[in-house]
């Protein structure tokens, strides 16, 4: 066997902490090393020419590249030596930059003794490996997009725009998501409703396109280019071929309940159409809510005035199965519950409220027309407090992280504000303002000119009511003064948070969340539109939250993914996958429970365990949880793994 070592320096990540001489040095006397080279970025051009040059110069049986983590380049290497003729999977990564060079910055020598022990047990591994060949399965040039909001529509339009076939499914009754519950979009002010109702529409009759709306996925089975989905398509009660929107059922139902889009400002009747531009423009029927499902007589209002005989009592959910080869998640984000601020009176005083029930009440098409009032008792508000990072940055008791949009969208409210109420003063406090996006900072610019706001940097500390006014208490850490404003309303920038119900859709999935909850991405960086799971990608604040532009961008993105994974007929997939020793399997199952993946079965017949190559992702869970290890990931045989150990355990 015949290795070579290429030793790169990553600048000085690598070089900065370890002697890369003594490790070139130490390395080359291990047996079957014949060849240690080192070079100042080993995977730009020049030092891919490198290796690919000294494979074939000194005839290399394997490669073993001493570099960052194999998540960021090991395919990149692994191409390259196939480029020259030595199979890819003779090429191993050992990673000197995370496991020894950045944990002991500050201890070189015992970094470069662990660097030098990571790269022989590297060798040790890449010596034992076997040349394989990738896997090849057929596609289904299909695709699941989950979600209808704006990153829904954009992903599925660009797909169906390309010529494949897109199941869109939206688990309310219409598409538009949050996007369409804003009153005006920043920086430009442009109203959301022109911009995206034009898209629902063009997503509602487009060819390629079956629109599934208040309809869920419920099971996901398969793999990548070959997923079989479960969708369950809710009772809407309504026959919507027949439904023709004219509302007239809901002008007679007698039943009020709080309206979900304009987040509890309004009501709605027990039979309603979301919003004026829904997409579909259909009546839905809540069976929590309307008196002929929930006490199963009596009433039947709307379907005696239904001109078009839709309404259907006795209609049932139905499950439809569907086959695509590639899933987009769109599931977008929810906000934090102002009831769980109770310091800032959340949920107890009604003119304390979040900033998206603001969006309604400054939207000209929401329950007010636009004429802002607050609440409690429709008078219109002449010193309103914004409140911003309610819930975010605070990592004692709510979210740790930046809701990032919260900043622009309170600068535009303060804006709108006072276009609204000329003679109103906003309040506005904060802890730092960002405006990171393209014509951001000049918008804000606009808002201390036009609104005339007056910025407060401090946190609130409380709010209470006295004497019929909101007491909002605080500090000016610019001045060192604490602050004291009596406000008719209070508008809190509640944190943004993931989907509701985005845990259970992603262990339907096979997919992962952060410690947050958000869906998880295989790469930060270089995989952003990925997840573990082959074939499933994220789109728009499904990831974390982020501003239109940005979340248009993202779902592009994962379109084109999409399109690349679909854009042939087979598709190969890795085949570093598990394999059975059959002799040993004695059928036990812990295998079964351990895969995610649902890749591995036992063979009724044979007791033995059976894997389904094209499902598992060669994670690993398996060959842990073996008590016979009859089961084994290919090239990380126990063999190999002892040998490593054994290298890496040497004093």
């Amino acid at each position: 066997m015949r290795v070579g070592v290429f030793v790169c320096h990553c600048g000085r990540n690598i070089a900065g902490t370890l002697n890369i001489e003594k490790i070139k040095e130490e390395v080359a006397k291990h047996s079957g090393v014949v060849h240690v080279e080192d070079y100042i970025f080993m995977c730009s051009d020049p030092g891919q020419k490198l290796i690919r040059d000294r494979i074939k110069e000194k005839n290399l049986d394997a490669v073993v590249v001493s570099a960052c983590s194999p998540s960021l380049h090991e395919k990149t290497f692994r191409n390259n030596a196939a480029s020259v003729g030595l199979n890819p999977y003779k090429v191993e990564i050992a990673n000197i930059r995370e496991w020894a060079s950045w944990p002991h910055e500050g201890k070189p020598e015992e970094a470069t003794e662990k660097a030098i022990k990571i790269i022989k047990a590297t060798v040790e591994k890449v010596k034992s490996n076997i040349p394989l060949e990738p896997l090849s399965v057929p596609v289904t040039r299909k695709v699941l997009v989950i979600g209808g909001g704006i990153a829904g529509i954009q992903a599925s339009l660009d797909i169906a725009n390309a010529g494949l076939e897109v199941y869109l499914v939206e688990k309310k009754p219409s598409i538009g998501g949050k996007m369409a519950q804003f009153s005006e979009t920043f920086p430009t002010l442009d109203c959301p409703q022109c911009i995206e109702t034009p898209k629902m529409t063009e997503v509602a009759n487009h060819p390629n396109i079956h629109l599934y709306a208040y309809s869920e996925v419920v099971d996901v089975s398969g793999f990548v280019g070959n997923f079989k989905v479960k969708v369950k398509r809710k009772a809407t009660y309504v026959d919507w071929n027949k439904c023709t929107g004219c509302s007239e059922c809901a002008k007679v139902c007698p039943v009020k309940v709080s309206s979900e889009y304009d987040v509890g400002v309004s009501q709605r009747k027990a039979i309603y159409i979301m919003f004026p531009q829904a997409v579909p423009n259909k009546a839905t029927i809540d069976p929590e809510h309307c008196l002929r499902l929930v006490y199963g007589k009596g009433c039947g209002l709307c379907a005696k005035t239904c001109p078009a005989g839709a309404i259907n009592f006795e209609q049932k959910e139905k499950i439809e199965e569907i086959d695509v080869g590639a899933i987009i998640v769109a599931t977008g984000f929810d906000v934090m519950d102002p009831s769980l601020l109770t310091e800032y009176g959340g949920g107890k005083y009604k003119d304390v409220i979040s900033a998206l029930q603001f969006e309604r009440i400054l939207a000209p098409s929401g329950p007010t027309g636009g004429k802002v009032v607050r609440p409690s008792d429709g008078k219109e508000p002449k010193t309103v407090v914004f409140v911003q990072c309610a819930g975010s940055r605070d990592p004692e008791h709510y979210m740790p992280y930046c809701s990032k949009v919260c900043c622009m969208y309170t600068a535009k409210q303060a804006l709108l504000y006072k276009h609204a109420v000329p003679n109103g003063h906003a309040y506005v406090f904060y802890i730092d303002v960002r405006t990171d996006g393209k014509g951001y900072e000049e918008f804000y610019e606009r808002v201390l000119r036009e609104a005339e706001a007056t910025y407060l940097r401090g946190k609130v500390a409380e709010i209470y009511k006295e004497d019929g006014k909101l007491k909002v208490l605080g500090v000016d850490t610019l001045t060192g003064k604490g602050v004291e404003i009596n406000a008719d309303l209070v508008v809190l920038a509640t944190a943004a948070v993931p989907s509701e119900g985005i845990k259970e859709l992603a262990k339907v999935l096979r997919i992962q969340t952060d410690e947050y909850g958000w869906l998880k991405e295989a790469h930060l960086k270089l995989r952003p539109l990925e997840t573990a799971t082959s074939g499933i990608f994220i789109a728009g604040a499904a990831q974390f939250i982020r501003d239109i532009t940005d979340t248009v961008s993202h779902a592009s993105g994962a379109a084109a993914k999409a399109l690349s994974l679909l854009s042939r007929n087979r598709i190969e997939r890795e085949p570093l996958v598990a394999e059975v020793n059959e002799e040993i399997c004695s059928g036990c199952g812990n295998c079964v429970e351990a895969c995610t993946y649902q890749a591995i079965k036992i063979d009724p017949e044979t007791n033995i365990a059976k894997i389904n190559t094209a499902l598992c992702e060669g994670c690993g869970a398996c060959q842990a949880s073996c008590p016979s290890a009859a089961i084994q990931l290919t090239n990380s045989y126990k063999k190999q793994l002892f040998e490593m150990i054994s290298i890496l355990a040497k004093e």
